[in-house]
């Protein structure tokens, strides 16, 4: 009897391995795709499901490699280039596109825009503009992207006034949308939460209008979630939170033991963090 057991495990282990090796396997940052790969072109990869005939494409800078069936693999450095962010203190390794081409495949979270003046005619208009782009990353930090498409980017020089016409300093002006290569995962923070609904944060970011640079604070707000929605593959929660009259929020950032949310008023933008067991 024992040797009968033995053998059909042994024999379902051996047609299972032998099912997978038949395949090829793309792995990409949010699943691992069983299929029969047809295609790498420049930007993409093409594959047929097993047993199917239509050709689906996923873009190589989404994918993280290529198990072939015949036992070779390939690395797509495309992906190397998207830098993992922590928290909003991660604003730096954000990168800036200014082809659309780059975004392809890649998950669109949010407008995000900034500026920046000097403060008198003889102002650097380097340092401006270098100002701006810091505070552009910032917002994309805060909303938890790793890369900017940039969609404008206008700069104004100084402009010396006369006995008659009043002078203005240089300033930049930069626009684009927030992307990321990987969103949080949805049965990741099911799983965090455990249909807990109440959650104190512990750390806040907030970054004005107006403001250069973001201010960070510790603080105690409490988050009462009254519903989860998932939105395209982003999470929103649908809640209160102490203070604010702002009721959905979307969560940025995603770990083993913690998630923070992102939300904008009229004048500012908000990042909360929260430790899940901080209750």
């Amino acid at each position: 009897m024992n040797f009968k057991i033995t053998y059909l495990i042994g024999a379902c282990l051996f047609f299972a391995t032998a099912a997978h090796a038949q395949v090829d396997t793309i792995f990409t940052n949010n699943e691992k795709i069983a299929c029969n790969v047809k295609e790498v072109t420049a930007d993409a990869v093409k594959y047929v499901y097993p047993n199917e005939d239509v050709i689906n494409t996923v873009y190589k800078n989404t994918i993280y490699k290529i198990a072939f069936k015949s036992g070779r693999t390939q690395t797509f450095a495309e992906q190397t280039n998207f830098k993992e962010l922590k928290s909003v203190e991660d604003f730096d390794m954000i990168a800036i596109a200014h082809v659309e081409a780059e975004t392809n495949g890649l998950f669109k979270l949010d407008a995000v825009s900034a500026k920046a003046k000097g403060t008198t005619v003889y102002s650097s208009m380097t340092r401006v503009k270098e100002r701006a782009y810091k505070k552009l990353k910032i917002c994309g930090a805060m909303n938890g992207a790793n890369l900017i498409y940039l969609t404008q980017n206008l700069t104004e020089g100084n402009r010396y006034g006369s006995q008659y016409t009043p002078g203005s300093s240089t300033e930049t002006n930069v626009a684009g949308v927030a992307y990321s290569n990987k969103l949080p995962n949805a049965k990741k923070f099911e799983t965090l939460t455990a249909g807990q609904k109440i959650f104190v944060a512990n750390v806040m970011y907030k970054l004005g209008d107006s403001d250069p640079d973001y201010t960070k604070s510790q603080t105690n707000v409490a988050l009462e979630i009254q519903e989860v929605l998932n939105e395209g593959g982003l999470i929103f929660l649908v809640g209160k939170l102490d203070g604010e009259k702002t009721t959905k929020f979307r969560v940025s950032y995603l770990t083993d033991n913690s998630f923070s949310i992102v939300f904008k008023t009229k004048s500012a933008i908000y990042s909360y963090s929260f430790n899940v067991d901080a209750i």
